[in-house]
């Protein structure tokens, strides 16, 4: 088991590193499908976050493609509202959490889709810190309560809605999961979903994978990382839709 957690980490890290994300979104179906009940999986998930994003962010900030203001209030309000996960995952059952899941990776799959792989240069980022600050809040909550770092959320509202260039925004919202899997991580402890030497062994793991996964990122055309995206949170919504409907 601990060899092929080993694997796994080391895929979602590259993952991490890539398309920018804390990994839940494809770590938590993986480990359901080895075997770990879903808020089990959450917890390792959440614990892994904490490496890959941390790590992932430093490599980000020294290449200069995150802007650290905005991504700051973003990840402030994303760190509060996922304190609140503990509790969520307390009052919410199982299948609630698995049905929200696909839902999130529905809406991800529909906003990358129509979004454009080349921002109009000219369009500002008119959203107030006060927005932004909620954005992040609710993302937080809700994600964290999935075992997902929020930027699957976050990264198609930045390209989507903001204007922001591809590449920067995956960068941003793997600096968001920093706050949300941080605070995540206190939320989930204190409720004792935390497999700690299970996350620990897929968080170490993950290093490797997401310094390969910036190092790809920053080789590949926005058009080219757009649509491996897609296809990306296409494979998640198929699995958790057989987990739901098959088991």
């Amino acid at each position: 088991m601990e060899l092929l957690l080993v694997a796994v980490g080391v895929l979602i890290g590259g993952m991490s590193g890539f398309f920018g994300i804390g990994g839940g979104t494809m770590l938590v179906p993986t480990l359901i499908v080895m075997g770990f009940d879903i808020k089990t999986a959450i917890g390792i998930s959440v614990m892994q976050m904490v490496f890959s994003s941390l790590y992932g962010s430093w490599l980000n900030h020294r290449k200069g493609h995150l802007n650290l203001k905005e991504g700051a209030v973003i990840g402030m309000g994303g760190f509060l509202g996922a304190l609140g996960s503990g509790w969520l995952l307390e009052v919410v059952p199982d299948i609630v959490l698995e049905v929200a899941f696909v839902g999130v990776v529905g809406f991800a799959l529909y906003r990358f889709f129509h979004a454009p792989s080349e921002p109009d240069p000219s369009k500002e980022h008119d959203l107030s810190p006060a927005v932004l600050f909620g954005v992040g809040a609710g993302i937080g909550l809700f994600a964290i309560s999935m075992g997902i770092g929020g930027s699957i959320l976050l990264t198609p509202i930045l390209v989507g809605l903001l204007h922001y260039p591809l590449k920067k925004a995956v960068s941003a919202g793997l600096f968001f999961v920093v706050f949300s899997s941080v605070s995540g991580f206190i939320s989930l402890s204190v409720a004792g979903h935390i497999d700690y030497w299970h996350g620990f062994i897929v968080g170490v793991a993950s290093l490797l994978g997401v310094q390969g996964g910036i190092w790809l990122a920053s080789r590949t055309g926005n058009k080219k990382h757009k649509n491996a995206l897609i296809v990306l949170y296409f494979i998640i919504l198929v699995l958790m839709l057989k987990k739901i409907f098959f088991g």
